[in-house]
């Protein structure tokens, strides 16, 4: 079983695949403020998808600017964002039963709880 942090890696890089998927000319400040994490760790983020062979960098101008760049999937990255895909799905799947079967719980208990509190009242009075 992956530990809590593997999993929000995991689930990190999901994400930045998924924005680098529809947005390849993201910045890491863009890919940061999407996903509510800092810039230095939207980079190494990113640095980590480079090294693994996930995405790679391109320069689709002779431009030196910055904002001239862009990001692919290569077909590992593609075969491992599908793989992720599949396995975020399952995890927000099982996060939502557990979530409704809480909810059905707690509904219930107020149920009991006014029920209850109904009977008492009756009581009081009669």
């Amino acid at each position: 079983m992956a530990s809590n942090r593997s999993k929000r890696q995991e689930e990190t890089h999901f994400r930045v695949m998924q924005i680098l998927h529809e947005n390849p000319t993201a910045s890491t400040r863009e890919i940061a403020r999407a996903l509510g994490i800092s810039n230095g760790s939207a980079y190494y983020c990113i640095s980590e998808l480079l090294e693994k062979g996930l995405i790679k960098f391109k320069n689709f101008t002779k431009s030196k600017s910055k904002s001239n760049y862009l990001y692919q999937l290569t077909p590992k990255g593609v075969s491992s964002k599908a793989a992720l895909t599949v396995k975020f799905l399952e995890r927000k799947r099982k996060e939502y039963f557990d979530l409704r079967q809480e909810i059905e719980r707690l509904e219930s208990e107020l149920q009991t709880s006014e029920t209850g509190r109904s009977i008492k009242k009756i009581k009081t009075i009669g």
